[in-house]
């Protein structure tokens, strides 16, 4: 197995090149100073540039280092929580608004593949969420009728029609939204920083923020071989925040996330197992997601971490649960496995920060970060040209609000997610 499993896995072999760059050096102006190269920060860069700003990433490390190279590659549109939890959490003018961003978002990730030739496995076949059980079964069939009263083109599955899409019996329906899809998400990233500059964005990486200091009516971002001073800064960290704005790290709980790819399977296989090539998840609290990529392997992930006594519980849960679900995969192995970290928030909700004047970032994606994460850095890139208001913004600006027992959730998740496998393995 190749061990990359603190990286980005399979996707690190099976992405094109990402375009060249280097680090910093020496001081620069412009318009705009981002911190942090994933889907967030790329595509202000890229929407920022195409209108004629000066625009710099800083990278701490490489082009979609951090969740955005790592996560399942599903492009999914609204939140996990059910659409109607949006107005009656945010209120209803930011939660109309925000569901309508949202449920559009899938829309713009494809149409920048198309318009800009990004090489990234599209699929746009829609994502299946399969219901595990009669209280799966209740789950799916309340958010497909949430969302068909928002006439979104979602359709709910029977068992027969679910097994004929997933390859399994093991699930009780699924519902199909087909604004939904997949990608290779390092791709994805490598292609949008590809595409931002060409439209004249300078990307730094190996380049981590080290201070963000007042420079009379500008800020200066301060690397440890050069600085940017611009007019706006942009906070594009999420779950991979570290000293530099502590307040998002201490709002933001960070939930592993690990998968497992499987060799190649055989073409009668790929026929059998996700033939249309959805991305799938079920509702288990601790979920099973799988999808296929382009090469025939099936990928597996759960909640997680791939490290000490982590690394064996997963993978023996991520065999046994594909045999489970796929009896044909008796002899099934693994080519790749790799985790990352989603940011969740209290409400499973992103936030939208002024941190201090014209510093603003969006975070906490919960686990929905390539659709969420492309179309707000489009909204932040209208926000800072001037074109969309603060008051029309799709959330209201809040303060970072710390967890309490931030850590004590962390170390929940990792042991108590490994003990679950565990469980579920020897069961």
């Amino acid at each position: 197995m190749h061990d990359d499993a603190d990286g980005q896995g399979l996707w690190a072999e099976t992405a094109p090149p990402a375009p060249e760059t280097a680090p910093l050096s020496g001081s620069l102006t412009a318009n705009v100073a981002i911190v942090g190269g994933g889907f967030t920060g790329l595509s202000v860069a890229l929407h920022l540039a195409g209108a004629g700003a000066k625009v710099a990433v800083l990278e701490a490390a490489e082009i979609g280092h951090g969740g955005s190279g790592r996560n399942v590659g599903l492009v999914n549109a609204g939140m996990w929580v059910m659409p109607d939890d949006l107005p009656s959490t945010l209120g209803d003018v930011y939660g109309q608004r925000l569901l309508a961003l949202l449920g559009e978002a899938p829309r713009l990730v494809f149409d920048l593949i198309e318009k800009h030739a990004i090489a990234c496995e599209p699929e746009r076949t829609g994502t299946l969420h399969c219901a595990a059980g009669k209280n799966g079964l209740r789950q799916i069939e309340e958010r497909a009728r949430q969302w068909r009263a928002r006439g979104a083109p979602v359709r709910l599955l029977n068992a027969a029609e679910t097994a004929a899409k997933t390859g399994t019996a093991a699930y009780a329906g699924a519902l199909l939204d087909e604004r939904a899809g997949t990608l290779q998400p390092l791709a994805f990233a490598r292609g949008l920083a590809g595409a931002a500059i060409s439209a004249g964005a300078q990307i730094f990486t190996r380049a981590p923020a080290m201070a963000v200091e007042r420079d009379g009516a500008r800020w200066r971002v301060v690397t440890p071989s050069g600085s940017v001073t611009a007019e706006w800064v942009v906070a594009a960290t999420n779950a991979y925040t570290g000293h530099l704005w502590p307040e998002l790290r201490t709002e933001l709980v960070r939930m592993p996330y690990f998968n497992f790819a499987t060799e190649p399977l055989s073409e009668a296989l790929r026929k059998r197992i996700l033939p249309e090539r959805q991305g799938a998840w079920d509702t288990n609290k601790v979920l099973t997601s799988f999808r296929m990529d382009r090469q025939g392997r099936l990928i597996c992930g759960s909640i997680g971490t791939l490290r000490g006594t982590g690394r064996q519980v997963h993978a023996a849960w991520a065999r046994r649960t594909l045999r489970r679900l796929f009896p044909a995969l008796e002899d099934v192995s693994f080519s790749h496995a790799w985790y990352g970290m989603i940011g969740m928030t209290d409400d499973h909700l992103p936030k939208f920060h002024r941190l201090a004047p014209n510093i603003v970032g969006f975070s906490g994606y919960n686990g929905r970060g390539i659709a969420p994460g492309t179309v707000f850095g489009q909204v932040l890139a209208q926000h800072i040209l001037g074109s969309l208001p603060e008051a029309d913004l799709p959330l209201p600006v809040t303060p970072p609000r710390p967890r309490p027992l931030r850590a004590l959730h962390e170390a929940g998740l990792e042991w108590g997610a490994q003990a679950f496998h565990l469980m579920r393995t020897i069961a």
